[in-house]
């Protein structure tokens, strides 16, 4: 610990495991894992400062986050604590939270309306309600330390500008989304679909990373120095991207304006739409047809979903809004309860649904 000043205020480890709202035995526990130093009296009473206490904050931070206690150990083993960092993922992991509050908070409202005008839940509604009002939300250790990772801040460096030529080129996701590097001077471009060219800065010779959103994107070279692939590091998973050739990417370009400009969506997209919108309400995680990385995503954002679709009351209808740039097809829907949402779906070439939004009507 570092910057230790003698005004700090100390506490006892009973007092500051009280105020913290820990007990004496993890303060023990986290510092037999290295974790906190806390100073000694002569009698060897374990006094807590504000360096101390600021760790404590970290490790409770990150626990919030998902990680595991070996994860965190791992983490900050010898670092000096980074406030900022921690309480800006922090803000971001309250923010979701008070996000699930609310759909909790709608969803016992929408239970209570029905028994005010006379109706009763069911056993199964009943047992629904208590497991999805608490709107707990369950991370894999791995993708939380993953996400953990990167949202880090970092710092960009200069390489060798020659490098950047073996990077440039189009890569496809296996969700079918095209990843388009581009040279301007000495900076690389990333682009997909649809969307502004955002700016890559160098961490390492082969590793980049946007400023927003947090993500980073790794080449994988090959013969030459010409990379062979990328991954994208983005929201806690690492999708592989194989380079394809200039006339296949212009291919793919070409049929996916010809899809915008026809304004017709894939054929499946309405019942599907319709089927997650069903099974979600019934309290069913519906991954059918998915892309690993989307499938992931939906079992972690179910209470959340299920418990917002479940207040919004039936689904009165289902409207077709349009293709959207990056080929996704944008639908309204309509519910007995105010408030439309619109939903965005997105298919591969296979068949395979790479997107699945749903989000309040702008």
């Amino acid at each position: 610990m570092s910057n230790r000043s003698d005004k700090d205020t100390l506490l006892a480890a009973q007092e500051c495991a009280e105020r913290i709202g820990l007990t004496a035995r993890a303060l023990r526990l986290y510092e037999k894992r290295g974790l906190i130093k806390p100073r000694r009296t002569e009698k060897g009473w374990r006094l807590y400062g504000a360096d101390e206490i600021a760790r404590l904050h970290e490790v409770l931070a990150l626990k919030q986050l998902g990680l595991s206690l070996a994860r965190i150990t791992a983490l900050l083993q010898g670092k000096a604590v980074d406030l900022d960092r921690i309480l800006t993922l922090q803000q971001a992991a309250l923010r979701e939270q008070h996000s699930r509050t609310e759909r909790g908070l709608s969803l016992v409202g929408a239970a209570r309306a029905k028994l005010s005008t006379g109706g009763s839940l069911s056993t199964d509604e009943l047992i629904k309600l208590a497991k999805e009002a608490t709107m707990s939300e369950t991370q894999t250790d791995e993708v939380a330390w993953r996400r953990y990772e990167q949202a880090r801040p970092r710092s960009a460096i200069a390489i060798d500008p020659d490098l950047l030529d073996g990077y440039v080129g189009d890569y496809r996701l296996t969700s079918g989304l095209i990843l388009s590097i581009s040279r301007r001077g000495e900076t690389l471009l990333l682009e997909t679909p649809g969307q502004t060219p955002v700016e890559l800065l160098a961490e390492s010779v082969a590793k980049f990373f946007l400023k927003f959103p947090a993500a980073q994107v790794s080449f994988v070279p090959g013969p030459g120095g010409r990379a062979d692939a990328l991954i994208l590091h983005q929201d806690g998973h690492e999708s592989m991207a194989e380079r394809i050739s200039a006339d296949e990417a212009r291919r793919i370009a070409e049929a996916l304006g010809r899809r915008v400009q026809s304004n017709l969506p894939h054929p499946d997209s309405e019942a599907t739409l319709r089927r997650v919108i069903a099974e979600h309400q019934a309290g069913h995680r519906y991954v059918e047809n998915m892309s690993p990385e989307l499938a992931v995503a939906v079992q972690e954002q179910f209470s959340l979903v299920s418990a917002a679709l479940l207040a919004k009351g039936a689904l009165e209808a289902l409207r077709f809004n349009g293709v959207g740039q990056s080929g996704v097809d944008v639908y309204e829907a309509r519910f007995a309860a105010p408030g439309a949402l619109e939903c965005g779906i997105g298919w591969t070439d296979d068949g395979v649904i790479h997107t699945l939004w749903l989000r309040p009507v702008p």
